[in-house]
């Protein structure tokens, strides 16, 4: 996620553009090796395993790591080896904006130094991202909005921007969060998480975005927008909130309900206390509206 974030603080001040951005995002993801192909590689563990973490990921809102402890394929000892053999995600993003020549050494130097002095990251975060280190990052996400996250509401958001690396793909940057009074969308949908914590959940793009969505979230081709499409929507969501609620009931005691996606396709909606999330993808552009 630390990626994700310090590709919107070298946006706002105005350092690199979006398409430098995702060109850059796009040469990462292929230099960047995962934890599970290390793990092949090194001969730790066998595709069939790897693949049966990444089943497992879509019950649980656990990392690659954890659960290949829990699952017994490695050991803790293991999956430290393995994390110290990568790069850091985003250094080696501002490696990429370097050797471009998008950004000099004395900026990427100052920008490095500024994102990690106002998130609070220290050398060991950089690799295992700590809790409090992302609480900081999703608090000046909302700065301009007025509205203060409760720790439930970081938790549903980081989850959410976790689902997204995740399930759809990690070249993505999100925009500071605004308040929204309304929206409307080619393609939207919506689904309520009800009980003592309550939330309406909106996600919402052009129909092209929403064949590129679907394209990669279910790793087939899609070439129209039509029923499949809309299902693999519908289905992110139930995915990403169904996560939350597990959360809610391991975590907080809570036990929460979700209501059935709704598509609210062309319609211009109107809201009371609400907030947008704009993530901005090689593909298109991601809309995602909380209603509180």
């Amino acid at each position: 996620m630390y990626t994700q974030f310090f590709g919107n603080f070298l946006l706002s001040k105005g350092y690199i553009t979006n398409e430098q951005l995702f060109d850059a995002l796009k040469e990462k993801a292929q230099k960047h090796a995962k934890l599970g192909t290390l793990a092949i590689h090194s001969g730790l563990m066998t595709a069939a395993e790897v693949d049966s973490v990444i089943v497992e990921q879509t019950h649980q809102d656990k990392k690659f790591g954890e659960l290949t402890i829990e699952m017994g394929y490695l050991t803790d000892e293991q999956v430290k080896e393995l994390l110290s053999i990568q790069s850091p995600d985003f250094l080696l993003l501002g490696q990429i904006l370097l050797d471009k020549g998008i950004i000099d050494n004395t900026t990427l130097e100052k920008s490095i130094h500024d994102y990690r002095s106002e998130n609070a990251i220290s050398d060991l975060d950089m690799v295992l991202e700590d809790k409090d280190s992302i609480n900081h990052l999703i608090g000046h996400f909302f700065e301009n909005t007025g509205i203060e996250p409760s720790a439930i509401d970081t938790m549903y958001l980081e989850l959410l921007f976790n689902s997204f690396i995740r399930f759809v793909g990690d070249d993505y940057t999100p925009l500071s969060a605004e308040i929204c009074d309304g929206f409307s969308a080619d393609c939207m949908v919506r689904q309520d998480i009800e009980g003592s914590y309550a939330i309406s959940t909106y996600i919402g793009m052009s129909q092209t975005t929403a064949i590129n969505f679907a394209s990669r979230y279910v790793k087939e081709p899609f070439s129209v927008y039509d029923e499949y499409v809309q299902a693999s929507l519908d289905d992110f969501l139930n995915l990403n909130n169904g996560l939350f609620l597990v959360n809610c009931s391991n975590d907080q005691a809570l036990e929460l309900t979700l209501t059935a996606p709704e598509h609210f396709d062309g319609q211009t909606l109107s809201f009371n206390k609400a907030c947008k999330l704009k993530l901005l993808y090689p593909f298109g552009t991601i809309h995602f509206i909380i209603e509180f």
